[in-house]
């Protein structure tokens, strides 16, 4: 069902190729879009909601009420409301430890010790959170993405959506403590937290997933405000070896291949018998599903296995891709994981399903794909933090060091910074 590649052998230049929209088509209606909100601020957002939505929005009916999620929690599945609510103590907790190691410092500094240098680290002020609606509407996003902000100490963060007919939704955001949630999607809901409108705050960063508007949008608006990353297509990589279990290989990673048809799904495997196994049950699994015909053509497309000696080259395979999900199903699984270097996040064990952090476990599922894994980090309590650097020194200190500063300012030719040092320098 999928290419049978042998490293070292075999062309595995597919492995290695990132599939991606090709968004040439929708750049400049996104930059029409984003520049007409931010003239026009919440006219623009009003016709756009009405355009592309149909949704008749205006400043009266923009926000969520307390009745409407009222509403959503009485039609929600009380058995989903439980299972949200362990899962936002796991995801709070998690990241709350994460926030421990926040300290702000100082140390004494100069040849005379009466000097201080440090950092100092404060949340952000506000941010925005884009939760996707129709097919990709996930509450675990919610969750993903406002309780690293809380935990961060983020003192107020939004939501905008551009449907609520998922109670869902509605929930997850009562139940992360979300300030305020707005009924507005696409290109148009980025630029308004992005530059702010008569009834959308700016914001300091914008978090979350979306299609390919919501995407070029925040490549649009970076600079006026921090994103979290640009998202690609889902992946994952399964490192195993011939104690795995072939039938839960390929269900991980079928689990990655319904996302959509550019999803991609790796296995990285020392044995060659485990390596048809898997393709086997892809094809069994793959017909017993829901969305088999999505899974199929994002297996075809993207989907690869690859044979290697030894578990030195899966690791330097996994480390060249350097996927959004590693799982490693094999004897020693500890041990491989210390040696891996690029990944979005680790699943240890034949136990550590991936799944488990999409909805579960703790860490954020907001993580970077590909490729950028090798120089980008999952989402967490650091996306919501600034660190700001401390510098304070005594006259004498300043003394000793102002003709260093000032013969470093004018060999730049920067004369006003010379003389800020040199009138310091005369002062008596």
């Amino acid at each position: 069902m999928v290419d049978i590649f042998r490293y070292g052998k075999d062309d595995m230049s597919k492995v290695f190729k990132r599939t991606q929209l090709d968004d040439s088509d929708y750049i400049s209606a996104v930059d029409s879009i984003v520049k007409d909100v931010r003239n026009r601020g919440d006219e623009a957002v009003f016709e756009y909601c009405k355009k592309f939505d149909r949704q008749d929005i205006d400043a009266s009916n923009i926000l969520v009420t307390d009745e409407e999620i009222k509403r959503a929690y009485d039609k929600i599945d009380r058995a989903l409301l439980s299972s949200i609510r362990k899962a936002r103590e796991n995801v709070l907790q998690y990241h709350s430890r994460q926030r421990e190691k926040f300290h702000n410092e100082f140390f004494a500094a100069g040849s005379n010790g009466e000097s201080k240098l440090g950092w100092i680290y404060r949340p952000l002020a506000r941010v925005g959170l884009y939760v996707p609606g129709g097919k990709a509407s996930y509450p675990s996003t919610v969750l993903m993405t406002a309780l690293p902000a809380k935990a961060a100490g983020v003192k107020e963060i939004v939501v905008v959506t551009p449907n609520i007919s998922n109670p869902a939704i509605l929930v997850a955001c009562k139940e992360c403590g979300i300030d305020k949630i707005y009924k507005v999607g696409g290109a148009q809901a980025i630029a308004a937290l992005a530059y702010g409108t008569q009834t959308i705050p700016r914001v300091d960063l914008i978090a979350g997933p979306g299609n390919v508007f919501v995407t070029l949008a925040k490549k649009q608006v970076f600079g006026h405000v921090a994103i979290d990353m640009i998202a690609g297509p889902s992946e994952i990589l399964v490192i195993a070896d011939g104690s795995a279990d072939a039938r839960l290989v390929a269900a991980d990673l079928l689990s990655q291949a319904e996302h959509d048809e550019l999803a991609a799904s790796i296995l990285v495997t020392t044995s060659e018998e485990l390596a048809f196994e898997v393709d086997r049950e892809l094809e069994r699994q793959t017909a017993l599903l829901s969305r088999s015909e999505i899974m199929t053509k994002s297996l075809k497309s993207n989907g690869a296995i690859i044979v290697v000696e030894n578990m030195s080259d899966a690791v330097a395979v996994a480390d060249a891709v350097a996927p959004e999900h590693l799982e490693i199903c094999a004897q020693n699984a500890e041990e491989i994981a210390a040696k891996l270097s690029n990944a979005g996040a680790i699943f240890v064990g034949n136990n550590s399903p991936e799944p488990l952090g999409d909805y579960f476990a703790g860490p954020s599922h907001v993580l970077p794909t590909s490729g950028s894994a090798r120089y980008s980090s999952v989402l967490s309590v650091d996306t919501f933090m600034k660190k700001i650097s401390y510098i304070q020194y005594s006259k004498r200190d300043l003394l000793e060091v102002a003709d260093d500063v000032i013969r470093f300012a004018e060999s730049e030719g920067l004369t006003a910074h010379a003389n800020a040092v040199r009138l310091r320098k005369q002062e008596k």
